[in-house]
């Protein structure tokens, strides 16, 4: 099976399809899965994509599809070939299906790509006329939607003048194998907007549960900072349980941690969670940890 697209709806699809025992290629056309991503998730993730027997081809730009199923043949701008698929899957993206709403004859302004342009309150130009969610090409993820609409009904008819969604800092989790979670700035986009003043805290380890056993997923961790206070601007997760952790991580972020306020919290024993609160040295990619309970040294590297 060939899935076309290195987003996180082709990278989602992928992992459940292999592990429900299809053999899989990925196809990206960009030079790196999940490429708005920070690189480390990227790369974390190809990793492990590749050890679960995932193919994964990146920088191929489909130009055609030939065959028929069981023999199916996908061909790249530049003369590669990829053959012998039963099914191919296009996860290449999605744009909003606003052609049959009659929005021109409302003067609701609609984009190119069907998106509806709104301010920071869900308005569009014409008034009286909102819009939310997706169709407005902010953030795709459900929650994000509800949220947008429960603070829209709140102006209008909860008497909150002021009330709206923040789009800052939105956590976001993609369901691969392992999960993702990330909130913040990536650390590129860290450095173009403070330059110097960005420090980087990552690590890159086996979780303890994997430690005696085969080779298990891999875990990393980024913590991305700026300022002389160190503020968290940037937290970026792969492994189990990812999505999970990210939650309350993504709480502190809002509320505008720093870097001291995780050192001052006390870590819990033994989980991965812990290593975003004890994480020392910037730049940091391997980590050494004693078991404080059997005096054992682990080592939690890839």
């Amino acid at each position: 099976m060939a899935v076309i697209g290195g987003g996180y709806i082709g990278v989602e699809l992928s992992g459940v399809l292999r592990a429900l025992g299809s053999d899989v290629t990925l196809i990206a056309l960009e030079d790196r899965i999940l490429e708005r991503f920070d690189p480390m998730i990227s790369s974390a993730l190809e990793s492990e994509m590749c050890s679960q027997g995932i193919g994964v081809q990146t920088g191929f730009q489909v130009a055609a599809l030939s065959g028929q199923r069981g023999e199916i043949t996908v061909m790249s701008a530049g003369d590669r070939i990829l053959s012998g698929f039963d099914t191919v899957i296009w996860a290449v993206g999605r744009r909003p299906d606003t052609r049959d709403l009659g929005l021109a004859a409302a003067g609701v302004a609609v984009l190119p790509d069907g998106s509806v342009p709104v301010d920071a309150y869900q308005d569009t130009r014409v008034p009286g006329i909102h819009a939310i969610g997706d169709i407005t090409g902010r953030m795709p993820l459900t929650p994000v939607a509800v949220a947008a609409g429960r603070r829209l009904a709140e102006r209008l008819f909860g008497g909150k003048a002021d009330s709206r969604v923040d789009y800052d800092n939105v956590p976001s989790v993609v369901f691969s194998h392992p999960p993702v979670g990330s909130i913040g700035l990536t650390e590129d986009q860290a450095r173009q907007r403070y330059g110097r003043e960005v420090t980087v805290y990552s690590s890159e380890f086996t979780p303890m549960r994997h430690a005696l056993s085969a080779p298990g997923s891999c875990t990393a961790m980024k913590l991305v900072c700026a300022g002389r206070t160190e503020k968290i601007i940037g937290i970026h997760i792969i492994g189990d349980n990812a999505d999970e952790m990210l939650q309350g991580f993504a709480v502190a972020v809002k509320m505008g941690a720093t870097k001291a306020d995780l050192d001052n919290t006390v870590a819990i024993h033994p989980t991965s969670a812990e290593e975003l609160v004890t994480l020392k040295t910037p730049g940091v990619r391997h980590a050494v940890r004693q078991d404080t309970d059997t005096g054992i040294d682990w080592q939690e590297a890839c």
